[in-house]
């Protein structure tokens, strides 16, 4: 087995498939986002708008995208998603007003739409290719251990680029060089990985397969489990991880280890989150690249479950320590929820490979995403309601409390496999 693992180490398409998650990580505008667009004018309830309609249009997008990657190319899919992506990145830039944010949001969640799933389908299909199958968990946490490296430089590199740029918009536009190099490196994808079944688009085709297929999916009690599991902790996570940027800008120079006395604070405030961000993806990019060795422990589904849970009671955790302003437990908490998502995704893959029908991975994983999506247009305005109206300790008292609800409803450890869910492995 040992060997079998430094093989697919030394392979040139995984190589790929690991370099096209650290490019696609390079945005260097992440750790600041949420500082930015408040220092617009924006309250964190029209940002949650803003999220909400990035979110829209990644639900609107997500099944048809799947299905036209099971169906008109992958490679295809991911090229058109990238440019989705640049489009995006001009109109950050150009934000000047709520409305043209509005636009690089509808973009920006094109692009989503258009890359979620479509990218571990391939790497599936890579891996039956070359009978590696059995070791999704280690390949898929190994290429993810990449993205997250790739957010780790980003984190740092930012720092420079925030600090020598004459506006922070400007990082929008650096974002789109890494975005080409993935565009033209994925173009170097073997084409017997863009499995491409059609050679028209046929409409009424298309919608027919769709519906065929969605129904075909939820049929699958647990897969239907996995699916809200899996985009539940994804859309709570997604909804609340940059809520740091506030906390630490509120908090953090109160109690700075180092001072750094030639900064003025809001320069303060960049380098201080360019390395939390740096070192929380460090972290998580170690942790993604191990996590298959916890399944000696237990499967991946009960591990999910128990993550799940986790992020729960960490949420009641960070309402005690912004309650009585705990930077050094508030950071910390974070980071463990920044690891115990790298560390739960690839269960997440692995868990969903062994209920998938090949013909499906695609659009499984997009609804997955659309999921995802859905919850987040919901979680977003709503959480930043509560922030503003209430406080953001408050806050996750309430995401703490509505996770362990939650989570009684999804244990999906328990559950039986169903005819349907052993006729998905075959």
């Amino acid at each position: 087995m040992d060997h079998i693992y430094k093989t697919i180490k030394k392979d040139k398409q995984i190589w790929k498939f690991c370099f096209y998650g650290l490019l696609k990580n390079l945005r260097f505008f992440e750790p600041y986002l949420l500082i930015y667009l408040m220092n617009l004018g924006l309250n964190l309830f029209k940002i949650g708008i803003l999220f909400s309609v990035r979110e829209i249009f990644i639900y609107v997008f997500e099944v048809p995208s799947g299905i036209f990657a099971d169906h008109y190319g992958k490679k295809k899919e991911l090229m058109i998603c990238f440019t989705f992506y640049m489009i995006s990145f001009v109109f950050f830039f150009l934000g000047i007003n709520f409305y043209v944010l509005i636009i690089a949001m509808v973009f920006y969640g094109l692009g989503e739409a258009f890359r979620s799933g479509t990218h571990k389908s391939m790497i599936y299909s890579y891996l039956e290719q070359k009978d590696w199958f059995q070791y999704k968990a280690f390949v898929y946490g190994r290429t993810r251990s990449f993205s997250l490296i790739g957010s780790s430089i980003s984190a740092f590199i930012s720092i420079i680029f925030i600090l020598n740029l004459p506006e922070v918009k400007w990082v929008f536009l650096l974002c789109i060089i890494p975005y080409i190099l993935d565009f033209l490196l994925i173009l170097s994808y073997p084409d017997r990985l863009d499995e491409r079944r059609k050679g028209s688009l046929n409409l009424k085709e298309f919608f027919k397969t769709c519906c065929y297929q969605l129904k075909r999916i939820f049929a699958s009690r647990k897969l239907t489990k996995i699916l809200l599991s899996s985009s539940l902790y994804e859309s709570i996570f997604k909804s609340i991880k940059d809520y740091i940027q506030p906390i630490l800008e509120m908090t953090i120079l109160a109690v700075s280890v180092v001072e750094l006395q030639s900064f003025a604070p809001d320069k303060k405030i960049i380098i201080y989150l360019g390395i939390v961000y740096g070192v929380f993806n460090i972290l998580s990019s170690f942790v993604s690249r191990n996590v298959y060795k916890l399944n000696k422990v237990a499967d991946s589904s009960k591990l999910m479950v128990v993550l799940f849970d986790v992020m729960g009671v960490l949420s009641v955790i960070l309402f005690v320590a912004i309650k009585n302003s705990y930077t050094l437990i508030i950071i910390v908490t974070f980071l463990i929820l920044y690891v115990l998502k790298a560390a739960r995704r690839p269960l997440v893959v692995d868990v969903y490979g062994d209920y998938m029908k090949k013909d499906e991975r695609a659009t499984v994983l997009s609804v997955d995403s659309q999921l995802r999506s859905l919850f987040t247009v919901v979680f977003a305005p709503l959480f930043g309601f509560i922030a503003d109206q209430y406080s953001l300790s408050i806050l996750f008292l309430f995401i703490g409390i509505l996770i362990i609800i939650i989570n009684r409803f999804l244990d999906i450890s328990n559950i039986k496999s169903s005819t349907i869910d052993i006729q998905c492995q075959k």
